[in-house]
Order: C-alpha cells, then sequence, then structure tokens
C-alpha cells in the first residue's frame, strides 16, 4: 500500500492505472470472501482506503484545473 506522497507523485495515467487495478483487486477480494477463500480479509479495508485517497487526490486536480480555468475567465472579463 502506498503512502499519500508517493500517489501524489504519480502523474495522472499513472494513477488511473492505479485505480483500475485497485478496483480489480477489490473485486476479486469481494469474490475469495464471498466463496471463503479469502487470507487477509483485512486487506478489503486497505484495498478500499487506497481507492479513496486516489480519488481524492483526482478531485483535487479536477478542482485545481476548474480554479485556473475560472481565474484566467475572470481575468479577461476584467480586462474587457
Amino acid at each position: 500500500m502506498a503512502n499519500v506522497q508517493e500517489l501524489r507523485d504519480l502523474g495522472d495515467e499513472e494513477l488511473v492505472e492505479r485505480l483500475e487495478s485497485d478496483k480489480e483487486e477489490l473485486f476479486n477480494l469481494r469474490f475469495q470472501l464471498a466463496t471463503g477463500q479469502i487470507d487477509n480479509p483485512m486487506r478489503i479495508k486497505d484495498v478500499r482506503h487506497e481507492i479513496a485517497r486516489i480519488l481524492t487526490i483526482v478531485r483535487e486536480r479536477e478542482i485545481e484545473v476548474e480554479a485556473a480555468e475560472y481565474g484566467s475567465s475572470n481575468q479577461q472579463v476584467e480586462e474587457q
């Protein structure tokens, strides 16, 4: 499991890949839980938390882009 700083250092594409692989792992863990084959049930919690961290970072980046776009469009209005 990666810490938050390691996730923040990843690029957007790498984050999306990591998110997809974590979602796939979560699916497999849930399947193992349903069939009674899971070795470490706490791994489900860890993967869910990592997915949440990744989604939080993605949303923070979206907000930064929106703020930058709003700031530049707001400047254009003021200049006119």
